[in-house]
């Protein structure tokens, strides 16, 4: 009688297979993790800590004292830990996404972390509350240095009033006011008269206006804006190609006007900020004053003898304003020489243009 032989199952046995080699190879080599994957980790577990708490808030423990806390917003208390890194917003500030930074673009790290700290409070920030048919109102208080005739050097003059209404649907002109001068409107088709030969009375028509774009934005197309920050720093380049000089300035220069004169919600906003984090060349400086005198640390470009100064507050990373600022000597100015400031004042909804919210 032939001996019946008792065989393991054929997943044990590819089980014992796979112990039998792993003792034969080396063990595998772990990487270190590198700065740019660290950063990119602390920033993945942040956001997502951020978006769940945008759903729920948390309640905070009563301390021992007896001092009862409450309620309170969970993006200042998100944390997490991965491979046993604890990332809290927001003192620690990454910089970027995994797998989104491009090699040799980027800001300085100082810079990078002023430009992350806002992106974080951006993204904990209020949406927009203007519905379908009304509009976005801003105010801002702004100086341009004008020149003589005599083509002297730029004098500043007193930061005055500047107020901007932009549609919603972006199907209806917007409006800017400024005291001194007629109210202008954004966005309308303007009159033109057509000479079809010579000889021939002229033919009143209109010009189509412009569609939105970067460097024209009505809010709906900033609502839009993609929220990946480098999709949206090529749309921005992409956008501003046919002004002259440095490409990375103009992208700089575009992504503050969008910062200072529209209400994109929270997200598109925190995406602005990222990928100005990706442009080579914007530094930091310690202290810069909007025109409202209000006094911050500050982002800043400078390029062909002009740097361009974005102010944030210390204390909440919100954006104050903006600065232009002489860095040689032209026939514009010495060095030194504010040619321009800005200083945010109100985002409001706004049920008309010309109107002013109350509060």
């Amino acid at each position: 009688m032939t001996a019946s032989i008792s065989r393991p199952p054929q997943a044990d046995a590819d089980e014992l297979l796979r112990s039998e080699l792993a003792e034969l190879l080396p063990a595998p080599p772990v990487p270190e993790l590198t700065e740019d994957r660290d950063r990119h980790l602390r920033y993945a577990v942040l956001r997502t800590a951020l978006e769940d708490a945008e759903e729920r808030p948390v309640r905070v423990a009563r301390p021992r004292q007896g001092v009862r806390i409450g309620w309170i917003a969970a993006p200042v208390i998100a944390c997490a830990v991965v491979a046993g890194v604890v990332v809290a917003a927001p003192q620690e500030t990454p910089s970027g996404s995994p797998g989104r930074a491009a090699v040799g673009r980027s800001a300085s790290p100082d810079a990078v972390r002023v430009l992350s700290g806002a992106a974080l409070a951006a993204a904990a920030a209020p949406a927009p509350d203007a519905g379908a048919g009304g509009y976005v109102y801003v105010r801002s208080l702004v100086a341009y240095a004008g020149r003589g005739a005599d083509g002297g050097p730029g004098v500043l003059p007193p930061a005055h009033r500047r107020e901007v209404w932009l549609p919603v649907d972006g199907g209806r002109p917007g409006m800017l006011r400024e005291p001194g001068v007629a109210d202008t409107w954004l966005g309308a088709e303007l009159p033109v008269y057509e000479i079809d030969h010579r000889g021939a009375a002229p033919r009143k028509t209109t010009v189509a206006t412009a569609p939105p774009s970067v460097t024209n934005p009505t809010h709906a197309y900033v609502a839009a804006l993609p929220t990946d920050p480098d999709v949206l720093l090529r749309l921005v380049e992409d956008g501003t190609r046919a002004g002259g000089g440095d490409a990375d300035q103009r992208a700089f220069t575009a992504i503050g006007t969008l910062l200072a004169e529209t209400w994109a919600p929270p997200k598109v906003t925190a995406a602005l900020y990222e990928a100005a984090a990706r442009i080579p060349g914007v530094t930091v400086l310690p202290s810069a004053t909007d025109a409202a005198g209000r006094e911050g640390v500050a982002v800043a470009r400078t390029a062909h003898g002009e740097q361009t100064q974005w102010i944030f507050d210390r204390t909440t990373s919100a954006f104050l304003g903006e600065r232009t600022v002489l860095t040689e000597t032209t026939s514009a100015g010495r060095a030194g020489t504010v040619l321009g400031v800005s200083a945010v004042l109100v985002k409001a909804a706004a049920a008309a243009p010309g109107e002013v919210p109350e509060g």
